[in-house]
């Protein structure tokens, strides 16, 4: 891939060669050393610290899914960031959720939407969400190295499925194990027990959508409540959680003032009601 083109003013020849339409299969080819996976960190003893996202929720409607984040990042017993970006679009029709670590997580998110960028490109056609979430399996699974080292992503992909006409969920372990989550929620990170147990009590399958993005505020708040890792609304400073709805007219992040909007709601419903919304006993 090296090669002075400063005489010429033509691009190597590997960037002219018919290949794989997968970004990163071309990457292994001609520049191993770029792909995060390839890299080597030194020897150290012990856990490495760095910043952490923590936790991503998503629910489905029959209209589609909606995915969100908090907004803290932890380095230890320490709050390193307030106001992180934990949820990105993949493509139009897909987005990301990252927990785990923040820098690297973000990085495989940039190449994953550059892997989907390339794939439509090369062979004129958008990947099958089923597509889109394996390719994503193979990024997480080539940074097992660095997870074994402490420095994990565990993130939760989400989309509209053109073919099947619904939205769906998949979440993973840092092996690039995938699970394809049939109970129409979801969640990872530090406080995805608390949340996925809030959403369970709240979920239905006939969900509007604004009452979908009302549940994931109030899962995130639960988790919230018991993890000091997970981030609540902060009014103070006007830092909201991160809404996004993917639908069959694509990817749409929230504004600040609609989400600002229900995280007022739930939380003068909060101060009413401490514990939140009761599911019925039977």
């Amino acid at each position: 891939m090296e090669a002075n083109t400063r005489d010429t003013g033509r691009l190597p020849a590997a960037f002219l060669t018919p290949g794989s339409s997968s970004f990163m299969d071309f990457l292994a080819g001609h520049q191993p050393d770029m792909l995060p996976g390839n890299r080597q960190l030194p020897p150290t003893q012990g856990v490495v610290e760095a910043p952490h996202g923590t936790t991503i929720v998503a629910v489905t409607f029959p209209g589609g899914v909606v995915l969100a984040g908090d907004r803290r990042a932890t380095m230890g017993n320490v709050i390193a960031q307030r106001d992180i970006e934990k949820v990105f679009p993949a493509d139009d029709y897909s987005a990301v959720g990252i927990a785990g670590t923040a820098g690297l997580a973000v990085e495989m998110v940039k190449l994953f939407q550059l892997e989907l960028e390339h794939f439509e490109k090369v062979e004129g056609a958008q990947l099958s969400l089923e597509g889109k979430a394996n390719r994503l399996s193979t990024m997480i699974r080539s940074n097992l190295g660095m997870a074994m080292q402490g420095l994990a992503v565990v993130p939760l992909f989400a989309g509209y499925d053109l073919d099947r006409r619904k939205g769906r969920i998949f979440s993973y372990d840092v092996t690039g194990g995938r699970s394809d989550e049939q109970a129409g929620f979801a969640a990872t990170g530090s406080g995805s027990l608390f949340a996925r147990g809030s959403m369970k009590k709240l979920y239905r399958e006939d969900l509007t959508e604004e009452q979908a993005t009302t549940l994931v505020v109030q899962a995130l708040y639960d988790a919230a409540d018991d993890d000091s890792a997970t981030g609540g609304p902060d009014m103070a400073r006007r830092i909201f959680p991160i809404v996004t709805v993917i639908t069959e007219d694509g990817f749409r992040r929230l504004t600040e003032e609609e989400s600002s909007g229900i995280a007022r709601a739930v939380l003068d419903r909060r101060l009413q009601e401490p514990d939140g919304p009761r599911a019925a006993l039977l």
